[in-house]
């Protein structure tokens, strides 16, 4: 009993850590997404970018479904769409460094 015990403690512990760095990754996947896919079309950096709005904006235009029309707005035009694949990353990456987040990116 104890070996299961043991067993089922290191799995969950395992499978908590991974799930965290999984979580981090996103912000990451974001700015590379960011910085591959739109920072030419948008003419300015991530950082330029991501302090459009506050957390809290960027969290209203996601919650609001505007996300996509924003960046295109932002964008000036530049581009006409967003795969719905990558708005989480590129959700987490602005949310990260928002203008009032405190965070700089490397971009």
């Amino acid at each position: 009993m104890k070996k299961v015990t043991t067993l089922a403690m290191a799995a969950l512990l395992g499978l908590s850590v991974a799930a965290t760095s999984a979580m981090a990754d996103q912000a990451d996947i974001g700015q590379r997404v960011y910085l591959q896919a739109f920072a030419d079309a948008c003419g300015m950096n991530g950082t330029k970018f991501a302090a459009q709005h506050s957390q809290v904006e960027w969290e209203e235009i996601l919650e609001d479904g505007l996300f996509e029309s924003r960046m295109i707005e932002i964008c000036g035009g530049n581009i006409e769409a967003v795969p719905e694949r990558f708005i989480p990353a590129l959700f987490d990456f602005v949310h990260k460094y928002a203008n009032d987040s405190g965070n700089v990116p490397s971009c």
